[in-house]
């Protein structure tokens, strides 16, 4: 996986990849029941940026099905969701349409590293070299 997302502007965004097996995905739908062979991109839905059911299915894709291939994350994507996109496992975001892509692009900087694990590093960053019981 990719360790920094991808960030496409709105204008930007061609819904065709031709000779890409996509999936596009309703936030209510189960992944686990997906088969994923020859896939190449799974585009997960943001109804409404307060609906985060797509954080959890491209955390369970990434992480327990396994799925290596482009997330994207598409519907009402704002500047301020595209870290937690990231970290979550998505490798591609189209913001939407009145969103800045040099503001999106600097939220990706503000943070160097995390103590808590994610879809991309499970390891907490704090380790455990050292550490007594």
């Amino acid at each position: 996986m990719n360790k920094t997302i991808k960030l496409i502007a709105a204008n930007q965004d061609s819904t065709r990849a031709d000779g890409q097996k996509i999936i596009e995905l309703a936030n209510d739908a189960d992944p686990r029941g997906l088969t994923l062979d020859g896939v190449e991109r799974i585009d997960l839905q943001f109804p409404k940026f307060t609906d985060g059911r797509a954080y959890s299915q491209a955390y369970l894709l990434r992480r327990r099905l396994g799925f290596t291939g482009d997330l994207r994350a598409t519907g009402d994507v704002l500047v301020d969701q595209v870290l937690q996109m990231q970290r979550s496992g998505f490798s591609s975001a189209v913001l939407r349409a009145d969103q800045n892509l040099t503001h999106a692009q600097a939220q990706l900087s503000r943070y160097a590293s995390f103590y808590q694990g994610d879809a991309a590093h499970p390891q907490p960053g704090f380790g455990t070299a050292g550490a007594t019981a």
